[in-house]
């Protein structure tokens, strides 16, 4: 097993923590790209470690400049919380209790305005994250690959049409993972590959079958 410097080290960022304050930067940013749109109004709900310590380590500063586009290397992350204000994004943080969660878990119910989410994640140490939940749906993406989420119907085919334009494309397919609520019903399939999807092909797969909609997500 090989393992990357960066693994060890995690990214650079503003402090004080990288698992309070970078990866909580990182799970807003991930939030930020699924909605598609600048967040107007978000609740964010911390858990476990994040909800005793978040004030301490800046751990909701941290999600609201996640929220605002910022990554981990942004010094603008220390005023996030008054430059949302300033942006006019509504928010509200807020903690509670989930025994099953993992302890730096943060839920962020996040608008536009025209499109809504709601993804929890957590923030596994150094710097990395997993999506854990999307709208429901229990999914697992850690946005250490070029990412892709696929929202469609569970109808024959999709899948084999999804990887049938990746392949046309010249894109191998490095992990695929689905989760659906029932048969033939909604599913949410994450793909990660190894280089950025290019927007012709993301715009090739929003056309296959019973695919509604794809945001991809650049490794981050």
């Amino acid at each position: 097993m090989s393992v990357n410097m960066f693994d060890i080290l995690g990214p650079i960022t503003v402090g004080p923590s990288s698992s309070h304050t970078a990866g909580a930067i990182r799970i807003g940013l991930a939030c930020r790209i699924i909605l598609g749109a600048d967040v107007k109004k978000a609740r964010v709900t911390f858990y476990g470690s994040f909800a005793d310590t978040y004030r301490g380590h800046g751990t909701d500063k941290a999600v609201i400049g996640g929220l605002l586009g910022f990554n981990t290397d942004n010094v603008k992350v220390r005023e996030s919380l008054q430059l949302a204000q300033f942006r006019g994004m509504e928010y509200e943080i807020v903690t509670a209790d989930e025994p099953r969660f993992h302890p730096n878990t943060v839920r962020i119910e996040a608008t536009s305005g025209e499109n809504s989410i709601n993804l929890r994640g957590i923030s596994v140490g150094g710097g990395a994250i997993r999506l854990v939940e999307l709208n429901g749906f229990a999914i697992d993406a850690a946005c250490l690959y070029d990412t892709l989420v696929i929202f469609h119907q569970d109808t024959p085919g999709t899948l084999a049409g999804i990887a049938q334009t990746l392949s046309d494309n010249g894109y191998n397919i490095g992990n695929l993972r689905l989760s659906r609520d029932k048969r033939e019903g909604d599913v949410i399939t994450i793909v990660e590959t190894d280089v950025p999807i290019d927007k012709n092909t993301v715009a090739a797969l929003g056309q296959v079958g019973s695919v509604s909609s794809v945001v991809s997500i650049p490794k981050f």
